[in-house]
């Protein structure tokens, strides 16, 4: 595979008036550009990203040939295209077109299909298709070209649903999906991975410790993460951290010399009453009761 070439290079190859881009806007995973176009005889490296185009003014004959044949089908405003990542290109045109381009990265693409699929994958491809009449992909690249332009309230969390949509209508409709063989039993953690997290949790018991912190340790998703944790450990992260955080507390009660908030706080429990709360309903007494009937 050569050189790939990214979105903020794709003009040295097909030359054009930018109208607008949403690159400024610190979006995660998605871009979204307007281009205006002459007529192009142009050939393309690979992108990096995959690549939606959706036609929004002007009609001409479009020729584009990717791995294969030729392709000619007639382009007009509604027509959406798709390019799969790394894929080199070929494009032939002669009239004007106005354009917006849907650039989707690969590692969001691939963390939907993780979610969906519940399994890691290797590569995902999109099928070469030169025009598609698709009203869901037109309407999303409307409403993020209203994003760029205009903005509104929740934008970044509007645009990340938008996104998630997008992946998952190409996953449905125009993709086909590779899966890596897992190295590890079914449905389970990795030996590393598990040894990563009982240290870091290990680690890291006397503060507040997130899904969202464990599953990247792990380098997963967080849905990909709660599966396979419940999976490896038979119970879910919240309830293990529990009770990884009683199992110390337990050890320094023996101990009479630590102050029960100072072991509160050792342990990652809220406050001296929550560490209570938990030891009432998991061993039935408190930890000053724990505490007297080990030292008896």
């Amino acid at each position: 595979m050569g050189q790939l070439i990214t979105p903020d290079t794709l003009d040295q190859y097909l030359p054009g008036e930018l109208t607008f881009d949403s690159a400024g806007l610190d979006w995660d995973g998605v871009r979204l550009c307007g281009w205006r176009y002459d007529g192009l005889d142009a050939e393309v490296p690979g992108l990096s990203d995959y690549l939606i185009v959706v036609c929004q003014e002007g009609a001409t004959t479009m020729h584009r040939r990717c791995a294969g044949n030729w392709l000619d089908e007639r382009v007009a405003p509604g027509s959406v295209t798709l390019m799969s990542r790394a894929a080199p290109s070929h494009w032939r045109w002669s009239g004007e077109l106005a354009v917006a381009q849907l650039y989707l990265s690969p590692s969001a693409v691939k963390d939907v299909a993780a979610q969906v699929y519940e399994r890691a994958v290797q590569d995902i491809e999109l099928r070469d298709i030169l025009t598609a009449d698709d009203p869901i992909l037109f309407d999303i690249a409307k409403l993020l070209m209203r994003e760029t332009q205009q903005g509104g309230l929740g934008g970044r969390l509007y645009v990340e649903a938008l996104k998630t949509q997008a992946c998952l209508h190409i996953l449905r409709h125009y993709s086909t999906v590779d899966f890596r063989k897992p190295s590890y039993a079914q449905g389970g953690l990795s030996r590393s991975q598990r040894q990563l997290l009982e240290q870091f949790i290990d680690e890291n018991l006397d503060r507040d410790i997130s899904l969202a912190d464990l599953a990247s340790v792990a380098q997963l998703s967080v849905f990909h993460f709660t599966r396979k944790f419940h999976a490896e450990f038979g119970c879910p992260p919240h309830a293990y951290v529990v009770r990884r955080r009683m199992e110390r507390a337990t050890r320094q009660l023996v101990r009479q010399d630590i102050p029960l908030k100072v072991i509160a706080a050792n342990c990652g429990f809220t406050d001296q009453s929550h560490m209570n709360r938990l030891f009432r309903r998991v061993l039935g007494v408190t930890p000053a009761e724990y505490r007297r009937s080990r030292a008896s």
